[in-house]
């Protein structure tokens, strides 16, 4: 239905499904931003403190980690200005913010000393709210259609978008977070699978890079919005509110239905209305997008859905569970590179710096990836960039004591770089080999299993970093081992998407070396017909 429009059609399709990324970028990266805990101080009678005042007001407290020497308390002052007795913070905080958001739920509701613990717990909820989204909302995709999924998990996420914004509470926040996280994660999944469904081979590669870029330039337009607005419910409401302009989505003739998932549905009449548009439009049949969708089963003979087949597709479940291992070491692991220098040399570097070294990080990734994939496969490059992400740990932990503040930041850049590379290669791989029949849960699953690696990071700060060191050689250890398991996943490179279990059962791991045949005639077995 949407391919016999042409390829101009296709293309506008294609970037429809692009444009929505700019916006989701807002919902789905704001975190950092809006549970940023700049320095603060027992609030203290007069507009500004000086100097003098806050030593004779607050007490000294010894640093944790070697070579730190301390500063003042954050969360304890004398009473009466006397140093005999310490009390808790009685009349509130004074913030010192100098990066980032003016006002967050942090400044805005003191999420800080003996509160401190929600705003880890608000970071562990939105990203299990992710992983519930790609969960639940990649099998909505498979059984009820891209389509409808895609316009449920818009409207959901300008409905939770609005209720997140008017949160008069910490604990209504966090909900109304989760549900905006499960419902975002559930419009970038439905994007991103419809996206590659209406690619052609030559194209998959490059639409998902644009999508990929125009996430970025959302998180680099995100970071300027803060700058200029400073409070964030307005951040969250810039994001929320152009998602309701992609709502006309809904339109008839819009955006249709994927032609694939229609393949399998069991519409019948929007299947025959696809074959009969396709066979009138005889100049645009020979197109390349019609190569692998000519090769499909008629529609009285589509197949369904059989759950005792798919517990037995192990070629499936194998390639499923290597990308999905490879997506948790790969996302787990960045936190340890971006952390590394305050981690272990307590000279963490400024808010902005790793905020934009992490995005531009990601940019370079997808870079790297459209210049290299199509030309040396995928599971090769997924092999480099596993490999360069745990050489790079274990150099970072093996010789840690040795390294200048430059090295460090270099190595912590390439592992940074790579494991968000092998962590975009994952998606992309997952989605080319699973079957379209399941295609959104294999997806939703290795997307969930990415957010397992993430809930390390703020488990991290809810334990005060404490363990950090053996936080990191456990995946350093299994990064290795995600090396060793990447031979086992096939090459997708320039090949059609498969359509049912039967078609995932094949995509098998190429033979490493090739057996040599005997060609001598004389010992040529004969042929029994002549």
């Amino acid at each position: 239905m949407v391919l016999a429009l042409g390829r101009k059609k296709q293309r506008v399709l294609i970037a429809l499904t692009i444009l929505p990324n700019l916006f989701l970028a807002f919902l789905l990266s704001s975190d950092p931003l809006i549970t940023l805990s700049p320095p603060h101080h027992c609030h203290l009678p007069g507009p500004l403190p000086s100097p003098e005042v806050l030593n004779a007001s607050l007490p000294w407290e010894k640093g944790g980690r070697p070579g730190d020497s301390g500063g003042l308390s954050q969360c304890k002052q004398f009473v009466n200005s006397s140093t005999s007795a310490v009390v808790d913070c009685e009349a509130g905080w004074d913030y010192n913010v100098t990066e980032g958001l003016r006002n967050n739920i942090v400044t805005e509701w003191d999420l800080v000393c003996g509160q401190y613990w929600l705003v880890p717990v608000e970071e562990v909820c939105f990203i299990l709210g992710i992983l519930t989204g790609c969960l639940g909302l990649g099998y909505a995709a498979d059984r009820l259609g891209r389509s409808k999924t895609l316009l449920t998990s818009l409207t959901l996420s300008v409905v939770f978008g609005v209720l997140v914004c008017v949160s008069p509470y910490p604990s209504i926040f966090i909900v109304m977070r989760f549900c905006l996280a499960a419902a975002s994660a559930g419009v970038y999944l439905t994007l991103y699978i419809t996206r590659l469904e209406l690619c052609e081979p030559s194209l998959r590669l490059v639409g998902t890079m644009l999508a990929g870029l125009m996430t970025v330039a959302g998180e680099l337009l995100l970071l300027a919005i803060a700058l200029g607005c400073q409070s964030w419910r307005g951040l969250l409401g810039a994001g929320a509110a152009p998602l309701t302009l992609f709502l006309s989505y809904g339109i008839p003739g819009v955006f249709p239905e994927s032609p694939r998932w229609l393949l399998l549905s069991e519409r019948s009449a929007d299947m025959n209305s696809f074959s009969e548009r396709r066979n009138s439009n005889r100049d645009v049949r020979d197109d390349e997008s019609f190569t692998e969708l000519d090769s499909e089963p008629a529609p009285s003979s589509r197949p369904h859905l059989s759950f005792p087949e798919l517990f037995h597709s192990r070629n499936i479940w194998k390639n499923m569970c290597v990308l999905g291992f490879t997506s948790f070491i790969s996302h787990g692991i960045s936190h340890c590179y971006s952390s590394f220098r305050g981690d272990v040399r307590g000279t963490a570097p400024s808010f902005y710096w790793t905020y934009l070294l992490s995005v531009c990080a990601g940019g370079g990734a997808w870079l790297l990836l459209w210049a290299t994939v199509d030309r040396c496969g995928r599971r090769g490059i997924l092999l480099l960039s596993m490999t360069m992400t745990g050489l790079a740990s274990l150099i970072l932990l093996g010789l840690m004591e040795y390294l200048s503040e430059t090295a460090i930041t270099v190595f912590s850049v390439l592992g940074l770089f790579s494991s968000q590379a092998t962590a975009s290669l994952c998606i992309l791989f997952t989605a080319e080999i699973m079957p379209t029949i399941i295609r959104g849960s294999g997806v939703g699953i290795v997307l969930a299993l990415g957010c397992v690696g993430r809930l390390s990071s703020p488990l991290m700060d809810l334990r005060n970093h404490y363990g950090y060191f053996l936080h990191h050689v456990v995946y350093s250890s299994l990064a290795l081992l995600a090396v060793l398991s990447i031979l086992l996943l096939p090459e997708s490179k320039r090949k059609p998407l498969p359509q049912t279990l039967a078609d995932g059962e094949q995509y098998r791991r190429p033979p490493l070396g090739r057996r040599r045949r005997d060609n001598v005639p004389l010992l040529a077995t004969p042929n029994p017909e002549t």
